[in-house]
Parts: structure tokens; C-alpha cells; sequence
């Protein structure tokens, strides 16, 4: 029986530049669903990929859902709800280096982690279950806390929980209650991926090592600092090493970089390979995820 690995989080419609001014392409994206799209890639038959969200029962719900199913990323434990619909984000580029406008107040995602019980069903027997900081910050209600709980009740019966924590202040009423809620999901993570320049902005890191002490702190056994085009650290234990990320001369949009470079490390690391290789793997990767438009990049030509 495949193992499985369940990502949690919200994707939505993206459209990106087309390649000609003012020419917008559409697509279904979202950070969590990177990963996913990436790592249902890089993984072997023995691992089953899902993803767990919510989205409406409109036409381009059963559009998403069609597509996210086409990748190979099984959506079984997706709710569908009468009354939503999905989000909506719009990639503007400088210089490689994107910003997003989103349109996202309807989304079936933000109550995702209403029912405590289809978490339940959603999480059981998984070997790995992956949440980012955006998954946190889409959430209403008490669906936050809700999420936290079952996180902790599933990896109390055997789950690693992985969590990037891919800081958005503006998803949030405050930098204050994005930190609190990064750090309460962190101490029930086992493997945290977080973004040094991120961390430096917002909790004042001064380097990537005091961001990975922070995190272990919190309970990880397994941090590794991304860290731009500089060299990232990783600590497993006892295990440190810093490696550099892979030069690219040529950076279209950096859509994804993150969401990519997690998708390639986790795939090695959960398939047996040492550290260092699997740093090397998700740099790797989000090396060529760079150089071509859009979230989702076809690595295979």
C-alpha cells in the first residue's frame, strides 16, 4: 500500500504573463499545491500525493479539480461547498521578482478546517502532512485552532508534520499574530522550511543560524533556511552543513521558487537520500522552476 504524503492548503485560478504585453495566462496554483504538483513529480509509485482543501461546486471548481487529478494529486479528501466558489491571484513581474493581487474573499479554502472530523478522515494513516504559513492565514473562525489540533493528534499517532512557513503580513491583521501563529504551528511541525530574508523581516533573525535555533527551539527536528541566492543551512540533529544554491544567470519569475525547492528536497529526503543531497535536489529544482514563467514548469523538457 502507497504511503502517503497530504498537503493542506488553498489553490486558486493564477494568471500569469502570457510572454506579450498585457497577455495573461491561466492556470491553477497556490503554494501548498506547488509543492504538491512538484512532489507528486519527483516521488515513486510507493508514495500516493493528495491534497486537502475546499472549493465550490461552480464550473471552474470541477475545473480545478479535473486539473489538480490530471497531476496525479488525489483529491478525495477535498470538500465541495454550494455557497463558495475558488480565489483568484494575478502575477506582476519586475525583473524576475514577482507581486501578487488576489481576489480571494469567496473562497471554499478559508473553511477548510471547519469540521474537525473530516480533518480526522483526511489525516488518518498518513506518513507525512505538509501546511504552510498561507494555510494558517486563509483560515476563518477557529478553523486555525481546529487544524493545530488535528496536526498534533495525527503526528502524536505517527505523522511527520512539515511546515513552511512562507510569511504574508498582508493575509493577516498583524505581523504580531503572524508570528504567534507561525510559532504554534512549528511546535507541533517536525521539518520546517522557512525563507531566511523572511524570518530576518519579521523576527528579526540576525542570520540564518538564529533562525533555525528558533525553530528547533519550538520543537523541529529538521530546519533548512532558504535563503535566496545565498548559501542556505540545514540542521538534522546534530548534522549542519551550509550549501549554495545552484548561479541562474537568467531569472524569469520567481513564482514558486520556494513552493519547488520544497518539493524537491522533500522527495529526496522521504526517499532515503542524505541531507546535503536532498538540499542539492531542492535547490536544483527551484533553480529551473525559475527560469520559465508561471508556478508550475514543466522540468521534464
Amino acid at each position: 500500500m502507497a504511503k502517503r504524503l497530504v498537503l493542506i492548503g488553498e489553490c486558486m485560478v493564477e494568471l500569469a504573463a502570457g510572454g506579450a504585453a498585457d497577455t495573461y495566462r491561466m492556470s491553477f496554483a497556490g503554494d501548498t499545491f506547488n509543492t504538491a504538483w512538484y512532489a507528486r513529480r519527483g516521488l515513486g509509485a510507493d508514495w500516493a500525493v493528495e491534497y486537502v482543501t475546499a472549493v465550490g461546486r461552480d464550473e471552474l471548481s470541477d475545473r480545478m479539480l479535473a486539473f489538480i487529478e490530471a497531476a496525479g494529486v488525489g483529491t478525495s479528501h477535498v470538500q465541495r461547498m454550494a455557497d463558495r466558489t475558488v480565489g483568484l491571484y494575478m502575477i506582476s513581474l519586475n525583473d524576475g521578482e514577482r507581486s501578487f493581487s488576489y481576489w480571494r474573499g469567496q473562497s471554499a479554502a478559508r473553511r477548510m478546517a471547519e469540521d474537525p472530523a473530516a480533518l480526522e478522515a483526511a489525516f488518518a494513516g498518513a506518513e507525512v502532512l505538509y501546511l504552510s504559513g498561507i494555510t494558517l492565514a486563509v483560515l476563518e473562525g477557529e478553523g486555525r485552532a481546529t487544524l493545530l489540533a488535528a496536526l498534533a493528534r495525527a503526528r502524536g499517532q505517527g505523522a511527520r508534520v512539515v511546515f513552511d512557513p512562507n510569511l504574508r503580513p498582508r493575509l493577516w491583521s498583524s505581523t504580531g499574530a503572524m508570528c504567534e501563529a507561525v510559532m504554534a504551528a512549528a511546535a507541533v511541525s517536525d521539518i520546517v522550511l522557512p525563507s531566511h530574508e523572511d524570518e530576518a523581516s519579521y523576527f528579526g533573525d540576525a542570520d540564518p543560524a538564529a533562525t533555525v535555533e528558533r525553530y528547533r527551539a519550538a520543537g523541529a527536528a529538521l530546519v533548512v533556511v532558504k535563503n535566496g541566492a545565498d548559501q542556505m543551512l540545514a540542521r538534522d540533529g546534530r548534522e549542519i552543513l551550509n550549501v549554495a544554491p545552484e548561479r541562474v544567470a537568467d531569472v524569469v519569475d520567481t513564482t514558486a521558487a520556494g513552493d519547488s525547492f520544497n518539493a524537491g528536497f522533500l522527495s529526496a529526503h522521504l526517499q532515503g537520500a542524505g541531507l546535503e543531497e536532498a538540499v542539492r535536489r531542492g535547490a536544483a529544482l527551484a533553480a529551473r522552476v525559475v527560469q520559465a514563467h508561471g508556478a508550475l514548469v514543466d522540468t521534464d523538457v
